[in-house]
Formats: C-alpha cells, sequence, structure tokens
C-alpha cells in the first residue's frame, strides 16, 4: 500500500510544480504586473461572481492582511471592484470588473484549449474520471 502512495505523491509533486509555473504565467497573461498567487482569486470571482474578502481568504487559505493587500492591488490594475454588502452595511462585497472577467475568460479559454491540445489522445471518458477523481482529492483535502 505504502508503493501507491510513493507513486500519488512523487506524481502530485512534479503536478503542483508544473502549476505553479502555469499560474505564473497566467497570471502574467492576465496582466503583466499581477502577482502569481492572485490567478486563483480571479478565477474564484469568475465562478462564483460577488464575494466577501472573508470568503475570499478562507478559500484561497490566507489572512485577512494578505487578502486585503491582494485586493488593494487588484484594484489598482482595475481588475476588482468592491461595493457595500446590501445585506450588511460594514462588510464589503468584491467583484471582477468588467476588463477582469475579459481578461480572465481569455485566459482561462486559452488554458482549456491548452487541454484539449495536450489531452487530444485522450478518451473523453478518461478526462472524464481524471476530472471526477481530482474534485475528489480535492473535496477530500477540504475535510
Amino acid at each position: 500500500m505504502d508503493q501507491e502512495f510513493l507513486a500519488l505523491e512523487r506524481e502530485l509533486t512534479v503536478f503542483l510544480r508544473r502549476a505553479r509555473a502555469n499560474q505564473g504565467e497566467m497570471a502574467r497573461a492576465v496582466h503583466p504586473d499581477l502577482e502569481s498567487a492572485a490567478y486563483g482569486l480571479l478565477v474564484r470571482l469568475d465562478e462564483c461572481g460577488r464575494q466577501r474578502a472573508t470568503e475570499l481568504a478562507a478559500y484561497i487559505g490566507v489572512g485577512k492582511a494578505t487578502m486585503s493587500r491582494q485586493l488593494r492591488a487588484l484594484e489598482e490594475l482595475g481588475l476588482v471592484a468592491r461595493e457595500p454588502d446590501p445585506a450588511d452595511g460594514r462588510a464589503w462585497l468584491v467583484h471582477l470588473t468588467d476588463e477582469g472577467r475579459t481578461r480572465v475568460q481569455r485566459v482561462r479559454e486559452a488554458r482549456r484549449a491548452r487541454y484539449v491540445s495536450k489531452l487530444a489522445h485522450w478518451d473523453r471518458r478518461e478526462v472524464a474520471e481524471l476530472a471526477r477523481l481530482l474534485h475528489q482529492l480535492n473535496s477530500g483535502m477540504e475535510k
């Protein structure tokens, strides 16, 4: 049984190293001055819409100060904006600007096209199974 987990650890290490490198490229494709770590934040806003900064910080796994700094930088780049939360006047909701949404979606479409190209020789059921297993892994890691 240890061999399976050793193989898993080895393959995830390679996968994560490549993912980190790709995240930097994708961040720069959104905006040349965008920090690599902020890319995931933009994707989350693209998928889920308006969010409180505290929700974003919890999802990304960073503290309030780090999230505030990242959001300030994203606002300065014109990629996100804040608005008062109608449910709580003390809180703010963060959302992508039109420019931010356009840039993020363009990069995500290019990334999906790369997956299609790199995995063209895979059976679609294998791609679906990989997505299912990765979802299962991600869900298990959240707990």
